[in-house]
């Protein structure tokens, strides 16, 4: 059994898949507690690999299946992504992870998003060090360490969003101006919010 927060079909919002039609599903639980977290994923409804199956099922057939949370990782297995894999041979599987914890294999596409700026206890060190895509939510920390910690095929910088909507503006701007200092970063804004879907 797996516990999931949601199951629902939308954009992806960020990064190198934004625009792409997709069904996410979010997992509840998570191993941090990262202060901009948007997303209640203390909640969740016990769910079977084939009721996770049948649900993504019952949506519109899409070229993108992301896991999310919360951290998936926490909940993934080898068997679940096969089911994936078997069920929609024409679907990438993603994933969106803090990248604490290993992942299967068969997974398409690896985002990490390391937290460890944001946590001092020592529970966000990443162990995943080559992926995909790296996403980085930028405050102001220093960008040189993440070229030397992690190697991916596209690297994103992500603006600090807290909801204050003078605070956001700097934030982006801010990481329009990293961007531009260093531009082997590209901007990742979160369109989903920008247009108000899921």
């Amino acid at each position: 059994m797996k516990r999931i927060n949601e199951i629902f079909h939308s954009l992806q919002g960020e990064g190198r898949n934004a625009g792409v039609a997709a069904v996410f599903v979010r997992f509840a639980g998570c191993n941090l507690s990262c202060p901009f977290c948007d997303t209640d994923h203390r909640r969740g409804t016990p769910m079977t690999d084939a009721e996770i199956v049948e649900a993504i099922a019952a949506l519109p057939p899409v070229p993108l299946i992301v896991l999310t949370g919360g951290e998936p990782a926490l909940q993934l297995d080898d068997a679940f992504i096969a089911s994936l894999h078997d069920a929609f041979p024409d679907a990438a599987v993603a994933v969106e992870t803090n990248g604490t914890r290993p992942l299967p294999p068969g997974i398409d596409w690896v985002t990490l998003s390391p937290k460890d700026d944001f946590i001092t206890d020592g529970s966000a060190v990443p162990v995943l060090s080559n992926v995909d895509e790296l996403k980085v939510v930028y405050t102001g920390q220093p960008l040189a360490p993440y070229f030397q910690r992690f190697s991916a095929r596209h690297y994103y910088l992500q603006p600090c969003a807290s909801g204050d909507a003078a605070a956001d503006a700097a934030a982006t701007a801010a990481t329009v101006e990293a961007v531009k200092a260093d531009p082997r970063w590209r901007l990742s804004l979160q369109t989903h919010k920008l247009i108000h879907i899921p």
